[in-house]
């Protein structure tokens, strides 16, 4: 079977594949006019159609058509984490959370985060790139990197919400005796109701503080345990969106 090449155009009903897939299109695979592609919109569908016009820097096409696909998961997958001092760690995260499967990335501005500004223009890219690659039929969104305290204070957060670190709970708890043990955090696995939407919070490399853990089970996010080794941060983030792939099936 032919391998189907996709361009990502986000208004496919503008008959004209944006500048840099036209490039992509007419530069590198010597596409001509009567040459049949695929589209995909980000949006849940995928449309198949044949160039009308190839030249100079433009691809045009007529879609002939249009099909539209079901969810792979139900429930909708969302991990806001802090970006990684490496870049590079943050752009590999996108890439591969992006097949695994993703519905939004939320970026944390948090107090021992070590970049508190991220261009993610690099990570859009990388990300369409992704969906691409994997045929993904929507395109994860990608939100601007927040503060810590104005992310938890939203008010269109799932009820079904998460903090992971590496504290005991003992740790959190101010009114536990010093020394005295509370047990593990529980393994996120274990918590995650089934086709439901979800959200991980992922810590920087110094982990969260721990008032910042306090004020997010405040807020009405659970502690949990991503298992029992000591995780990057993007590591952790990638086990996190895998293990809510996993419950959203």
């Amino acid at each position: 079977m032919k391998e189907q090449r996709f361009f990502y155009t986000p208004e496919p009903d503008a008959g004209q594949l944006p500048a840099d897939e036209a490039q992509h299109a007419l530069r590198v695979l010597r596409l001509q006019m009567g040459d049949e592609i695929h589209l995909m919109d980000g949006r849940g569908a995928f449309h198949r159609a044949v160039i009308t016009e190839a030249g100079g820097h433009h691809c045009r096409y007529r879609i002939e058509e249009t099909q539209p696909q079901q969810p792979e998961w139900q429930g909708t997958i969302h991990v806001a984490v802090a970006p990684t001092k490496n870049i590079d760690r943050m752009e590999w995260f996108a890439e591969k959370a992006t097949e695994i499967g993703l519905d939004r990335c939320s970026l944390l501005d948090c107090r021992f985060s070590e970049r508190r500004v991220v261009k993610t223009e690099r990570l859009e890219k990388i990300i369409v790139s992704a969906m691409k690659q994997s045929h993904k039929a929507w395109k994860p969104q990608l939100d601007e990197i927040a503060s810590f305290k104005s992310f938890i204070a939203r008010n269109d957060l799932p009820e079904q919400r998460f903090i992971a670190h590496c504290y005991d709970p003992a740790d959190i708890n101010a009114a536990a005796p010093v020394g005295s043990s509370q047990g593990q955090n529980p393994f996120l696995a274990d918590l995650l109701r089934p086709r439901t939407p979800a959200l991980v919070l992922i810590g920087p490399e110094g982990d969260f503080s721990i008032d910042e853990v306090r004020a997010a089970e405040a807020a009405g996010f659970r502690s949990v345990s991503l298992g029992t080794s000591r995780l990057r941060t993007e590591t952790a983030a990638l086990v996190a969106v895998h293990l809510m792939r996993l419950a959203n099936r």
